[in-house]
């Protein structure tokens, strides 16, 4: 178990980052090294702050999750990014991708760059995204090809891919570009309400024709067409279920294959579903069934099951109809995709 070193308030990191700004020369490499710190901070401690309350610092005992852990395995390293592609499951370490099947067998590895942020896949490519440039693989992991960010200021954080494009959040220009898949860049997509990202926390998913993406500092989800158009936003600040706490949540986002939008937050970590108008549905899994600590687990979702990344460790979730009347699923629309009805 790691041991909890003293947290970095955001006044100091923003003194030290100013002061990195001013020496010039160096924001490529410090950039790097200023992420690393305060993300590690942010794990180790959390960021319950603004919104929070007793039920978000510690949990409510009378929680009871839908879902049963059924299955879970290790990586050999903490993994830093997590998808789902098809029957299989990619785990990005520090330097390697790993490629599982559902069973934790692994099926392939081979090793990248350093400083991953994000994975997205198509049926013929593995993207991976890095702070200022993406990398395309074959499922076999064979290099295909890269390309810069447009702007060098640029820190990627998420991404996903629709169609022909991919759509790429940028915690340093506080923006989403996008771009062809084969790299071409097409165009930004700026928030009407300014996207604020004290951390690194700027997740995206693409669900039925719309993007939504998180304006964390916000408390929010916002909407986009793949045109760029604002659609709207949905969420607030608090400790409550179905409202979004810290700092800055929520931190990732994926969808169901209905449509509906689950999110992932940190601080005191959650899984909960909203349906594609924002409308709160239940809370899937909370701290105590994620297996508690700080940071937020990135999940990944097929029919009734729940993939589930935190430190080295993916896990595997089912919905058990034993567990489900006394949840708060028992009332949520039949039909659900999340459930073996």
């Amino acid at each position: 178990m790691r041991l909890l070193k003293q947290k970095i308030s955001r006044k100091k990191f923003l003194h030290i980052l100013r002061s990195v700004v001013a020496g010039g020369g160096v924001l490529g490499v410090s950039g790097f090294i200023l992420r690393k710190n305060y993300v590690q901070q942010q794990t180790m401690r959390g960021d319950v702050g603004f919104g929070s309350n007793h039920d978000a610092m510690g949990g409510d005992d009378t929680f009871v999750s839908p879902y049963k852990l059924v299955f879970s395995f290790s990586v050999p390293d903490r993994i830093e990014a997590f998808e789902l592609a098809g029957e299989n499951l990619i785990a990005a370490t520090s330097n390697n991708i790993f490629i599982y099947d559902r069973m934790g067998s692994m099926l392939n590895n081979f090793s990248v760059r350093s400083n991953l942020r994000d994975i997205t896949t198509d049926r013929e490519h593995i993207y991976l995204l890095f702070s200022t440039h993406i990398e395309v693989y074959s499922h076999e992991g064979e290099w295909l090809r890269e390309w810069k960010a447009y702007d060098e200021a640029s820190d990627f954080c998420s991404f996903t891919v629709a169609h022909q494009d991919l759509f790429v959040t940028d915690a340093a220009k506080k923006n989403i570009s996008k771009f062809t898949t084969e790299g071409d860049f097409v165009r930004f997509i700026d928030s009407p309400n300014k996207f604020v990202i004290p951390s690194y926390t700027f997740g995206i998913t693409y669900a039925e024709g719309i993007l939504y993406c998180s304006n964390s500092g916000r408390h929010q989800v916002e909407k986009y067409s793949l045109e760029g158009e604002y659609l709207g936003a949905f969420g607030k600040a608090g400790g409550a279920a179905g409202t979004f706490c810290g700092c800055c949540n929520p931190v990732h986002l994926t969808n169901t294959s209905s449509g509906d939008i689950v999110t992932s937050e940190k601080g005191t970590p959650r899984i909960s579903c909203y349906s594609a108008e924002g409308e709160f549905r239940s809370m899937l899994l909370d701290n105590k069934t994620l297996g508690g600590g700080y940071a937020a687990y990135d999940v990944k979702i097929h029919h009734d099951r729940l993939f589930v990344a935190g430190e080295n460790l993916i896990s595997i979730f089912q919905y058990d109809s034993m567990l489900a009347p006394k949840s708060a699923c028992s009332g949520c629309v039949a039909g659900c995709p999340l459930r073996n009805t």
